[in-house]
């Protein structure tokens, strides 16, 4: 869902209800561990970025829920994590087909991690 909301809120409000829960503990997740990152939306969803870089996002998409870590080192070394779990995993991107299908101590890793990283962006 490509959405055209000019704040998280705003975002969030209109995501549907079923995946609203999931999609509020995410943004949590991101602001407590990302300190020092800008909010924003962009390309339809929430992003997260510093020094200019959108380096993680997530976004309701019509099949899935988007969860995006855009470092390379940090989504090699954890793939391990995801991978074989029911959960459909790309170079940057993380699908998730049902919001109870998230494992949120495995995000929580994640977002520490790229908080930590200064390995290259996903092109």
């Amino acid at each position: 869902m490509q959405s055209d909301a000019r704040d998280v809120d705003t975002y969030l409000e209109q995501v549907p209800e079923e995946r609203r829960e999931a999609l509020i503990k995410l943004r949590e997740l991101c602001r407590s561990i990302l300190t020092g990152f800008e909010e924003s939306m962009a390309y339809g969803g929430p992003t997260y970025a510093r020094s200019g870089e959108i380096e993680v996002g997530f976004a309701s998409q019509k099949n899935f829920i988007g969860l995006y870590i855009l470092r390379s080192d940090v989504m090699d070394a954890h793939r391990h994590l995801l991978v074989g779990k029911g959960i459909s995993v790309g170079k940057g991107a993380i699908r998730y087909s049902r919001p109870e299908r998230i494992d949120f101590a495995v995000v929580e890793k994640l977002l520490r991690a790229t908080a930590e990283s200064t390995g290259p962006i996903c092109e």
